[in-house]
């Protein structure tokens, strides 16, 4: 059997994710859904953009 690292959820020790990261990340899982591997690449680049703004209330976590 191999054990392994127990690590708590993101929602202990960061704050939750504000509207525009939840369509963001939304908007990838439908993409990895569709197979539209550029559209899923796309949502992770504008998400990190997003959270680099300044403007994202979950700041840079994650």
């Amino acid at each position: 059997m191999v054990e392994r690292a127990q690590t708590p959820p993101a929602s202990e020790h960061s704050q939750p994710p504000c509207r525009p990261c939840q369509a963001l990340a939304l908007a990838e899982a439908v993409a990895k859904a569709e197979y539209d591997w550029s559209r899923a690449t796309d949502c992770r680049v504008l998400m990190k953009r997003h959270r680099e703004s300044g403007e994202c209330v979950a700041g840079q976590s994650a």
